[in-house]
Formats: C-alpha cells, sequence, structure tokens
C-alpha cells in the first residue's frame, strides 16, 4: 500500500548550513529556501532527528568561531581598534582608572579670610 499525503519536502541542507554560518534566522532560511518555516522545522526533526533551534544553535558556532578567527587576524595585524575591543571583551579591559576599593577621602581645605578695609573714596 501506498503512502499517502504530499511527498516529502527535501531540504538542501548545505544551503542551510552556510546561512546559518551567517546567522541567519530560521525564517530568513525558510525564505531563500520558498518554503514555509515550519516546513523547515518539520524536515529538520525528519532528517536530524532534533529540533532546527538545537541544530541551528550548532551549525552558528562555527559561524562565531570564523568571524572570531578573522578579527584576530586582523588584531594582530595591527587594527589598533580591534586590539582595543578584543581587550576589553577577551581580557576584560577598560578605559575607566580602577582606584581600588577604598572609599574616596574627603580633602580638608582651611582658607583664612583677611578683612582687608575698602578703599576710602577721596572727594574733591
Amino acid at each position: 500500500m501506498a503512502k499517502r499525503g504530499p511527498p516529502k519536502t527535501v531540504i538542501d541542507w548545505q544551503t542551510v548550513d552556510a546561512m546559518l554560518k551567517i546567522q541567519c534566522t530560521g525564517e530568513e532560511i525558510a525564505s531563500v529556501l520558498d518554503i514555509d518555516y515550519d516546513t523547515l522545522q518539520n524536515a529538520c526533526k525528519r532528517d536530524h532527528k532534533m529540533k532546527f533551534s538545537e541544530y541551528s544553535a550548532k551549525k552558528r558556532l562555527g559561524g562565531r568561531a570564523s568571524l572570531r578567527r578573522m578579527q584576530w587576524k586582523k588584531a594582530e595585524s595591527g587594527d589598533s581598534t580591534l586590539l582595543i575591543w578584543l581587550g576589553k571583551n577577551i581580557l576584560n579591559q577598560s578605559d575607566k582608572t580602577n582606584l581600588g576599593d577604598e572609599e574616596a577621602q574627603p580633602i580638608n581645605i582651611k582658607v583664612d579670610v583677611i578683612n582687608a578695609s575698602k578703599p576710602k573714596l577721596s572727594s574733591s
């Protein structure tokens, strides 16, 4: 007995993977493939035995690693802006000066007021 229902949609997983690598959303991928997002989710369960959210999270990591590698190369070539950004984000560096945990101490200022007399105006 033949199976009933519409034929299974064939998904180009190579295209899906490439789009996930550049951080595209599932909706964007479905649009490029000219299918409904639900179809993409169902095909992922069928073909990869996991939810699309799990699949996409794994594939997006490759894109992030690739981007990090390109940033690192650019920083190594002397891009000071990227060096500063990487320092702040990876090494927890900051532009702010940290004075430590000490509380600020008040500064005492002593002002001596000299009582000078006003100059007298002469009348002619």
